[in-house]
């Protein structure tokens, strides 16, 4: 694992915060925990009603999602992800809506691991099995009886006596408010229009052998929610993951990781805490939330094609020079064309952005060399308007394209909150309630609530 990319959190390069099926606790992610040690850490999360929470009254939809939201402000750090598993999963989209929109005080959500997740909007469920789960809970905690039953329900093969013993404890141990909560409200809710589209890195495993929420009815359920989600089908399993197919579940979890969560740069510690906490608006938040999600790996161009905009990649290469933990802003200048957003303005000798684009990509193409020794001598000779190239776009017209350019690219870097922790900027930080502004505005002077390395190292009422 690249060492670059670990956290603070015990040596492991990301955090997998994740939420468990309604019965369960957050010990039934031990084993996963087990396999994944050293790549990945795990830390279940015990919702309100279940496992070491079971005693907590209040286990509404609302109490908790507040409640993880609360758990991840005192111990998600760098570069973390949330998981849900059946239950979990409706309420881990909320807390990962919260977080993209920059409501919750957290800053570092870099994807989404669902098992069998519930989806957004109302849990596919007859009523029959909904008031046959609901009468085991009608005269107190579900017994031996009704929890063995629930564990043959929901898996493919029987669990291997210390898994069956755990699952069976778990069960009887939560609370039946708890119970009833999830099966009466929690599972009927539609938060579809709360939750939104979420734009982000996600892996959704789900069982062959799961009745309601196994593989064929996952892609229907969240494909419209989770636009860059992974379906990972596990055959012979039903809708006990982590406990019937851990090592499966690791390793797809492991990949998912590598391919995915841990590319582009993450958010200094300081940094983090800075843009999480009173002094940023919720908004501005949301917004460098959202631009720290990681590149998609798999991204398909909308305004250009594959070719333009692998050579938009190789110009911005030059313009932008990254280390390995590169931000792909070829293609968040793609997207932000599709968006129709610009700086507001182009020159008259040049078509509408979009189209300018395509002209002078395959303008520039025509004397594109394929060795990159080369490419940084036809770059300039664009810039300064001396070359060679015939196309859409003549000579001059490149010369002014290649100022938009820059521009744009120059801009998605910036623009990304690791990029304003590299250079220093906090003047994002100006927000909340009340608004605060600076007090020291003078040269190598920094204050007291800004980043140890932000204009130089003195702190208000040092010495200059």
């Amino acid at each position: 694992m690249p060492t670059e990319n670990a956290t603070a959190t015990g040596g492991a390069p990301v955090t997998l915060f994740a939420l468990h099926a309604l019965g369960a606790s957050a010990g039934s992610f031990d084993r996963l925990a087990e396999r994944l040690d050293g790549r990945v850490r795990v830390e279940g999360i015990d919702l309100p009603g279940f496992g070491s929470a079971a005693s907590m009254t209040d286990s509404s939809v609302a109490a908790t999602v507040a409640h993880v939201v609360d758990h991840l402000a005192h111990r998600a750090r760098g570069r973390w992800m949330l998981g849900g598993h059946s239950m979990g999963g409706k309420f881990a989209a909320l807390v990962a809506s919260r977080v993209l929109r920059g409501d919750a005080p957290l800053v570092g959500l870099a994807g989404m691991v669902l098992m069998a997740p519930s989806p957004p909007s109302p849990e596919p469920m007859s009523e029959e099995r909904r008031e046959r789960m609901l009468s085991w809970v009608a005269e107190g905690p579900l017994s031996d009886e009704d929890a063995e039953t629930f564990l043959d329900q929901n898996t493919a093969e029987r669990l291997d006596p210390a898994a069956h013993a755990n699952a069976v404890a778990d069960l009887r141990r939560t609370s039946p408010d708890a119970w009833r909560a999830w099966l009466e409200t929690g599972s009927r809710l539609d938060a579809s229009a709360e939750v939104g589209t979420l734009d982000l890195p996600v892996l959704v495993l789900a069982g062959t052998d799961d009745d309601d929420l196994g593989a064929s009815a996952q892609p229907g359920l969240l494909a419209s929610v989770y636009p860059r989600a992974r379906f990972v089908p596990l055959d012979d399993t039903g809708h006990l993951i982590p406990l019937e197919r851990t090592a499966e579940a690791a390793a797809a979890i492991a990949r998912f990781v590598d391919d995915e969560v841990l590319l582009g740069p993450s958010v200094p510690d300081d940094w983090a805490a800075l843009i999480a906490g009173d002094r940023v608006d919720a908004r501005v938040r949301g917004i460098l939330n959202r631009r720290a999600v990681p590149d998609d790996r798999g991204y398909a161009p909308e305004v250009l094609d594959v070719a333009q905009l692998t050579l938009l990649r190789e110009v911005a290469d030059l313009v932008v020079p990254q280390d390995d933990a590169a931000i792909d802003v070829a293609a968040r200048v793609d997207a932000q064309l599709a968006r129709g957003e610009g700086d507001g303005w182009r020159s008259a000798d040049l078509p509408p952005d979009p189209e300018a684009y395509r002209a002078g990509l395959d303008t520039l193409a025509a004397v594109w060399p394929t060795d990159p020794a080369e490419r940084e001598d036809v770059l300039r000779a664009a810039i300064e308007g001396t070359t060679d190239a015939r196309g859409a776009l003549d000579a001059a017209r490149l010369k002014i394209w290649l100022e938009d350019v820059r521009n744009d690219l120059v801009r998605q870097w910036l623009a990304h909150p690791a990029s304003m922790a590299r250079i220093g900027y906090d003047g994002f930080a100006t927000g909340g309630t009340p608004i605060r502004g600076f007090v020291e505005l003078r040269l190598g002077r920094r204050e007291d609530w800004e980043p140890a390395g932000v204009g130089g190292t003195v702190t208000t009422g040092d010495s200059a």
